[in-house]
């Protein structure tokens, strides 16, 4: 479990496929998150450690990780937010995200509100039923607010905090990144016999 607030922007370093495909990740996380089967979300998508040695980890990724997902389309050099597994009494900053990707949205506008940029994004039909505006979502790993939603689009507003320390000031039009609705609407969803 995280709680889509990430502490660091690692690269991926090597990208190898024997079967599954397996990718070390240099990174600034502390040692004591990178244990053998540990949990790390690598912009969203929640990967158990296999290796890990200073400055870096590797996990291995199957097919259906790679098609679900946004990993398929890494390669040598991509930046990625990373966030260790939520422990017991860390403050819970953002909301609760599982890091199973739901999957993919798509950035269709970004434009500077004051020092923010506002983003409008669009999610297959669906998934945006689980979107409400006020409610949560994650994006590439990153909880953030719905300001207003729009059948399949919706908009957030990232702070400069946010652009600076996640991925998400590189992105632009078309660029596609990892989404998981908000576990409260999947599960009220499934109550309601709406799944």
């Amino acid at each position: 479990m995280f709680t889509g607030i990430t502490v660091d922007r690692g690269r991926v370093a090597a990208v190898e496929s024997r079967g599954d495909t397996y990718l070390t990740i240099e990174t600034r996380l502390e040692p004591r998150d990178l244990a053998e089967g540990a949990s790390v979300a690598c912009s969203g998508c929640c990967l158990t450690v296999i290796a890990a040695g200073p400055g870096w980890f590797r996990v291995s990724a199957s097919a259906e990780t790679l098609a679900c997902t946004t990993l398929g389309r890494w390669q040598v050099g991509t930046e990625i937010n990373l966030e260790p597994a939520l422990r017991l009494g860390d403050t819970l900053g953002g909301h609760i995200v599982s890091g199973h990707v739901d999957g993919l949205a798509t950035l269709i506008e970004a434009r500077p509100e004051g020092d923010s940029v506002r983003m409008l994004f669009e999610v297959p039909a669906a998934l945006a039923r689980f979107v409400a505006p006020k409610g949560s979502v994650a994006l590439d790993g990153v909880s953030l607010t719905v300001n207003r939603v729009d059948g399949p689009r919706f908009g957030v507003n990232i702070i400069p905090h946010t652009l600076a320390a996640t991925t998400l000031g590189r992105v632009g039009p078309g660029d596609v990144l990892n989404f998981e609705i908000d576990t409260i609407a999947r599960y009220v969803a499934r109550l309601m016999g709406k799944d």
